[in-house]
């Protein structure tokens, strides 16, 4: 009886680990790449949201932002904030981001719901990391990130075309007001 149960736990090992793998080969969307050379001190800090493929966690936000403070373990505190301008009231949530290959490649798994991990893909940053295109695990996930609460247009334009050339459907983007 007890080898019967030992197969069966070695099997859902074995199966917790195959799935571990295919989810973190799902982070990003085919034919995306992260960029490389990805500095993780250097992106630390406050980000405005200039734009986002809405979604219900986002719904009826404006001046969203998000925080990213190193971690003792290692990994990144996230955390997101944005006025619910139908309620009148400021909604956040906490959640940890952990990089899916190394830290040198800006693609990382981030949670705000326990042990599940969605992609956070940043797919083009300017040199001084001030200006930032990510993406999630598909084409359903976008966002145009500045260090600011504007973007200036060429900046704007140069990520539509990266995204538009990569295949996100950029006619989809709401502009979140940060006034």
């Amino acid at each position: 009886m007890q080898k019967k149960q030992l197969v069966k736990g070695l099997v859902l090992v074995a199966l917790g680990a195959a799935i571990t793998a295919i989810i973190k080969q799902r982070t990003i969307p085919r034919g995306v790449k992260a960029i490389t050379g990805f500095d993780k001190n250097r992106y630390l800090g406050r980000w405005y949201e200039i734009a986002r493929f809405d979604f219900y966690f986002e719904k009826h936000l404006s001046r969203v932002s998000a925080r990213y403070t190193a971690r003792d373990d290692g990994s990144i505190q996230v955390i997101n904030r944005g006025f619910d301008y139908r309620n009148y009231k400021w909604k956040q949530s906490t959640g940890k981001a952990k990089f899916i290959a190394d830290e040198q490649t800006g693609r990382l798994g981030v949670s705000f719901f326990g042990p599940f991990y969605a992609g956070y893909n940043i797919i083009a940053i300017d040199p001084a990391y001030q200006y930032a295109l990510v993406c999630g695990k598909n084409r359903n996930y976008l966002w145009l990130l500045s260090r600011q609460k504007t973007m200036p247009a060429a900046v704007k334009e140069s990520y539509l075309r990266i995204a538009r050339d990569l295949g996100f459907p950029v006619s989809r983007l709401t502009w979140t007001q940060q006034d």
